[in-house]
């Protein structure tokens, strides 16, 4: 029987003056950018709070999509005395270490793309498989030390299948492994296998089949589903989020990571793809053009929405994008993980936290700067709203109180 969450490092909403809610897009090797924004704000936790700090002890939602979603099961799993089996901080480490080995660059193992893309996907996923499921072992979706919202796509069903941990005691066909989820919604069409599983109703014994791909295809960017999620639970009452309104969207503090793109001008011309045919939009240019549109269009459109949303609410602060879209082909690839592209894509992330705050322009597809805080600073700024949430909780929760009356009448003892 899987064990319940432990969710005694974060008190619900209720008793706070926020929903807190954290989102990693999609995008292969390029997950170690948002690694090193996790692992900034991580670090600017410890130093508020102590060193045990972890980023599943202060979002009430954290979603992933495709390489995202790994992120968050990495972040929210529990591991040694129910803390997060990963610091922010080992992400990078890890995708360094084993991406090379998911997706290997050996010339005599890639042939020519077009020969690949009509025998099968580029990889054989074998390895990914392997260590997910070493480092995730038995842990169920339940099980996660905060909710987890990772999106996937069923192509048998034709239809998004959401892994969302809110809803895991209603549909218990969701509450799948972690690692399966994390090898379903990393299973980028042309790139990895699909992936098929089942779950069974512990109380029924009624058994459910899964067919999945890439969470990408329909949700890159997942920050608008997990706010879909949260929202669904304040509309049908649940007690975690009461007193909050179905309209007080200006309440939610959210966090949404990209994982870079290339500069827009320069990834693909109508002059070469008015030539293509079924081969050339699956490899056209050394890349998949097809992923790469239906996922960066996705990420682009939730931004948009999303800070359009905030700005009519007078919340625009409540609401932090980062996202760069100036790589170059090799670093925008989501797969060449050569040690160089992997080590270069580290400097990406360093050098995007000393970048402006951006929002992309719909009109241009570029993102310019929205004011003059540096992505640095803006974390900064949230690390500090996370650690007072927290406290405010605390303190409210009838476990405050509690504390707070037993010291009282100690002191006056």
């Amino acid at each position: 029987m899987a064990m319940e969450r432990a969710r005694s490092f974060l008190q619900s909403p209720t008793y706070g003056n926020l929903v807190t809610v954290l989102s990693i897009d999609g995008g292969g090797i390029r997950g170690i950018i948002p690694g090193t924004m996790l692992s900034f704000l991580e670090f600017e936790l410890q130093k508020l709070d102590g060193e045990d700090a972890r980023l599943a002890d202060y979002f009430d939602v954290i979603a992933g999509t495709s390489t995202g979603g790994l992120v968050t099961a990495m972040l929210t799993a529990p591991g040694e005395n129910n803390r997060p089996l990963f610091a922010a901080k080992d992400i990078n480490d890890f995708y360094l270490e084993h991406c090379p080995k998911i997706f290997p660059q050996d010339s005599t193992l890639i042939i020519g793309e077009a020969l690949k893309a009509v025998k099968g996907p580029k990889y054989d996923g074998k390895y990914l498989h392997n260590i997910v499921k070493e480092k995730l072992g038995d842990i169920r979706l339940k099980e996660t030390l905060t909710n987890v919202v990772i999106p996937t796509f069923d192509i048998k069903r034709l239809q998004p299948i959401i892994f969302s941990s809110y809803e895991v005691d209603k549909k218990k066909s969701l509450n799948a492994l972690l690692s399966d989820i994390c090898i379903a919604t990393s299973a980028a069409p042309t790139y990895l296998p699909a992936h098929h599983f089942e779950t069974k109703d512990s109380s029924s014994g009624e058994a459910r089949e899964f067919d999945l791909i890439d969470g990408g295809v329909a949700a890159n960017n997942p920050t608008l589903v997990a706010i879909s999620e949260v929202t669904k639970q304040i509309h049908q009452g649940n007690p975690d989020f009461f007193p909050i309104k179905p309209t007080e969207y200006g309440r939610f503090l959210v966090v949404s990571l990209g994982t870079g793109s290339a500069k827009c001008e320069e990834k693909y011309h109508a002059a070469h793809a008015a030539r293509w045919g079924v081969l050339g939009w699956l490899t056209g240019g050394g890349s998949c053009p097809l992923v790469d549109i239906f996922t960066q269009a996705s990420s682009d459109m939730v931004d948009f929405h999303i800070s359009t949303v905030f700005h009519a609410l007078h919340s625009e602060t409540n609401y932090l994008r980062i996202q760069d879209d100036t790589l170059d082909k090799t670093v925008s690839s989501v797969d060449i993980a050569t040690h160089e592209n992997l080590n270069n894509l580290e400097k990406v992330g360093e050098e995007l936290l000393k970048k402006p705050v951006s929002r992309v322009n719909m009109e241009t597809g570029m993102f310019e700067p929205a004011h003059q805080s540096t992505n640095e600073e803006a974390l900064v700024r949230v690390a500090g709203i996370l650690s007072r949430e927290r406290r405010v909780r605390e303190m409210r929760s009838p476990h405050g109180r509690k504390a707070a009356a037993a010291t009282k009448t100690a002191s006056s003892d």
